[in-house]
């Protein structure tokens, strides 16, 4: 490793200055030391020990073994923080401090880097809902009457978010094939993926107070690729009336790395048109509140879609307005998803549910999925998300 490998990346590296994304590491000499990184390059930068030999203010809140408290800290923190973490690595006179603190991605262990508290999915994109509803109600309206005047969401299992590189071992449920008399017990026949992006709530609110669609940056601290795994077979049965619940519970993997959001500025866009009027709190005329992020799937290393997040009809800003417009409160580490992400084109399919049009084959014990992306930047460079990967355990 040269003498300016680890400060002077190339310009097109998808983790350079205006990336930064936070995550959690452990190194093999402690591997019980879990500590907050940020990652440059081919780096992650021991945040906390950094910030404490460069004496910050705000080393307490880096040497945490989570990112929970820098994330209920809110925007008057994450800003001057990014900043510092800029300068940092990018100041030659810091080199000599940070350079020991800097160690290689491919020697440390990333973990889950904050606790989840709630987790709420949604099904935001008009594409992937079309498609779905002509394969399971082919002869009526692929939509159903109330999907275009509000985003439509399920709430998940918090404790079964788990880590990028976790493996996912195939559930057991109840299904019925169409020429049983009655359900069977067993392994999922129909194992599938959903290739969605996840924000990360930071700022708490109290109960009884909305959140409004315009408060969307003061509450989410940043934004992760996310595999909402779907047992379809499961699904399918048990989810009249009250929506998923078995067949989605067992695993949501994310990535390690939470991508600020003030990183992804430059790929704010406006959402597609709306057709239909929107009531006053998810109204957005004239805002853009989409972000480009253009997604790869990969299954066992061979691309087989590359969705966009701009096509998404519903925004996570109006998500987050409407899962609160109740009064239901935001705890730091809520985690809420896009839903899975398609667009118009065939290869812009996010599922295999989609891309095989309900015939299969779904994922099959020893398959692996990656999910990788990346968003415009400052000046034509390129923001990348951390990769979320999934290997299929058999059924225990």
């Amino acid at each position: 490793m040269t003498e300016a490998t680890p400060f002077d990346l190339p310009e097109d590296d998808l983790f350079g200055p205006d990336n930064l994304p936070y995550g959690l590491f452990t190194t093999p000499d402690a591997p019980q030391d879990r500590r907050i990184g940020v990652r440059y390059g081919a780096c992650v930068l021991d945040a906390g020990a950094a910030a404490t030999a460069l004496g910050s203010g705000h080393a307490e809140l880096l040497r945490q073994p989570l990112l929970n408290p820098l994330m209920a800290a809110g925007r008057p923190v994450w800003e001057p923080v990014r900043a510092e973490l800029r300068r940092w690595l990018t100041d030659p006179a810091h080199r000599d401090t940070v350079r020991p603190h800097l160690h290689p991605l491919s020697e440390v262990t990333l973990h889950l880097p904050f606790e989840v508290a709630d987790y709420v999915d949604f099904y935001a994109s008009e594409h992937h809902a079309s498609n779905v509803g002509r394969i399971f109600r082919p002869d009526g309206d692929p939509l159903t009457p109330n999907w275009k005047h509000l985003p439509i969401g399920y709430h998940g299992r918090a404790g079964t978010v788990v880590v990028s590189g976790t493996p996912v071992v195939r559930p057991h449920g109840q299904r019925k094939p169409p020429a049983e008399p009655a359900p069977l017990f067993g392994p999922s026949e129909r194992l599938d993926i959903e290739a969605e992006v996840g924000f990360v709530v930071g700022r708490p609110s109290a109960l009884g107070t909305p959140v409004g669609r315009e408060s969307f940056r003061e509450h989410v601290f940043g934004v992760c690729l996310l595999n909402d795994w779907s047992a379809r077979d499961l699904q399918a049965w048990e989810y009249v009336p009250l929506g998923p619940f078995l067949g989605k519970s067992f695993a949501t993997s994310v990535s390690p790395w939470i991508t600020p959001l003030d990183a992804l500025e430059t790929a704010r866009t406006a959402p597609p048109a709306r057709d239909l009027p929107l009531l006053p709190y998810l109204d957005d005329a004239g805002e853009q509140d989409g972000y480009d992020i253009r997604i790869t799937v990969r299954r066992n290393g061979e691309k087989i879609a590359e969705p966009p997040f701009s096509a998404m009809y519903w925004t996570a800003a109006q998500q987050l307005a409407h899962m609160t417009v109740n009064g239901a409160s935001l705890r730091t580490g809520d985690l809420f998803a896009s839903g899975t992400v398609s667009g118009p084109e065939p290869d812009q399919l996010g599922c295999l549910l989609e891309l095989t049009a309900g015939k299969g084959p779904y994922l099959a014990d020893g398959d692996e999925i990656s999910l990788t992306a990346w968003a415009p930047g400052p000046q034509g460079r390129r923001i990348g998300l951390g990769e979320v990967t999934g290997l299929i355990h058999p059924a225990g």
